[in-house]
This record gives C-alpha cells, sequence and structure tokens, in this order.
C-alpha cells in the first residue's frame, strides 16, 4: 500500500509539534480523516498539550479539515485508555503525532496503536530540535508562547512569536540552564496561528496574561478567523 493511500488521524493539540507533524502528512499526501484533539480537564496531563487546546476546532477550520475531540480527565495511563476508546471508532490506517523526545508519550501510542492495528508514524522524533524551529519559521508558521514553566523564562515570553531571534535566545537558555530547546521537557508550549496548510489565519481577538511570579500562560479568550488575501492586501 503507499503512502499516499494511507487514511490518518492526526493528534493534534494546536502546538507547533502536532502542526508540523501534520504538514509532514500532508505534504506526504497521507488522506487525513481528521485532527483528533484530546481536551484534559485538568492542567497537568501526563499525555495532552493543555493551554489554548481548545482553540484546535478553529485550527481545523483554518486548514478545513475534519475535526474530533475527546475530553480527558488528565490522570497517568487512564489518558491511554480515554485515547484507545476513540481512535477505535475512527477507520483509519495510521496515527501520526508530533512526538519528539517523550519515550513516554511515544511508547503509549505505539501501545495503542498496535492493539488497534493501526500503525504510528512519528516524523519528529529524534530531530534536531534547533532545526525544527528553523523549520517552523522558515516554512510561514505563526507560532506564540502559550505557556513557560521553566528556570530562565519570564513573563515577557507569553505570547511572544517564533522567529529567529527567539531560537537564539533558547539557545542561550540551553546553555545556561540546560532546556530543551524544543520544549520537550515541559519547558513551555506553544499555538500555532498560522501555517503553510491553513486557508485562513486566527486573529487573536482577546488574550489574557497569566503570571505567577515564575511560570504562567497566555491564553487566548477570544480569536477569529480571517481569509489570508484580506491579510494581504
Amino acid at each position: 500500500m503507499s503512502v499516499s493511500s494511507l487514511k490518518a488521524v492526526v493528534l493534534f493539540s494546536g502546538g507547533k509539534d502536532s502542526s508540523l507533524a501534520l504538514l509532514w502528512a500532508i505534504n506526504r499526501r497521507l488522506k487525513i480523516e481528521a485532527l483528533v484533539s484530546i481536551i484534559p480537564y485538568r492542567e497537568d496531563s501526563y499525555m495532552f498539550h493543555v493551554p489554548n487546546v481548545k482553540l484546535t476546532e478553529l485550527q481545523a477550520k483554518a486548514a478545513r479539515l475534519p475535526y474530533i475531540s475527546f475530553p480527558s480527565y488528565g490522570l497517568k495511563e487512564e489518558e491511554v485508555l480515554e485515547l484507545e476508546k476513540l481512535l477505535e471508532k475512527i477507520d483509519v490506517d495510521v496515527v501520526v503525532s508530533g512526538v519528539i523526545s517523550s519515550v513516554y508519550q511515544k511508547n503509549r501510542i505505539s501501545e495503542v496503536c498496535a492493539k488497534l492495528g493501526l500503525e504510528s508514524l512519528t516524523p519528529l522524533w529524534h530531530a534536531n530540535e534547533t532545526l525544527l524551529l528553523l523549520n517552523l519559521v522558515n516554512s510561514g508558521f505563526d507560532v506564540k508562547f502559550s505557556g513557560v514553566y521553566a528556570l530562565g523564562f519570564t513573563r515577557n515570553w507569553l505570547g511572544r512569536k517564533l522567529d529567529h531571534s527567539v531560537i537564539a535566545d533558547l539557545i542561550l537558555l540551553k546553555k545556561r540552564y540546560g532546556i530543551s530547546i524544543a520544549g520537550e521537557g515541559g519547558e513551555y508550549e506553544t499555538v500555532v496561528l498560522d501555517a503553510p496548510f491553513f486557508k485562513s489565519r486566527i486573529v487573536i481577538i482577546e488574550s489574557e496574561t497569566c503570571w505567577d511570579g515564575s511560570r504562567g500562560q497566555f491564553l487566548i479568550k477570544k480569536a477569529e478567523l480571517m481569509e489570508k488575501r484580506s491579510v494581504e492586501k
């Protein structure tokens, strides 16, 4: 079976990694049956992205792709069962995810796929983190920091756009504090407002910055779609 004939779902959090994995799937002409977003009820999910994850429905509309969401209580291991229950209802061949280096996530997703007879594709696995971020910037993604949780990050990072200067700052933070440049240690999370596969871009109408002195989140309270041709005029 050729790759282009495979039916796929993409585990989609709305952040940079799942968006880059989605671009990979589109470029390889997989048949995207749905973007699947798990919506955790708690802020410390072991498996799934949390800040602004409810924006995924609007992101799916921007990409003109089918969308499925499923609530999760965010309890360790139970999240895996919830994902399994969702995937067993969908007729697909492969599951694409944006895992970069988390063995915990990769193994859990692989276990679910093996049980259901699906193939787990992780195109970003063990990729060079700096090159991944450069790929995002150079490909035209509009990525903002939606949460920062590690030493070295300040309030000013919240809502900051990923660009070449930000990548340089992340490299410095890695040297000083040993962070993962891609945020794979939970140091930060992101939200994507535009991507090469978006037909419309997301415009923030209302947002809120929450900061407790050492960590915080940039929360999008209201957003809407704007056609790209309208932006370019």
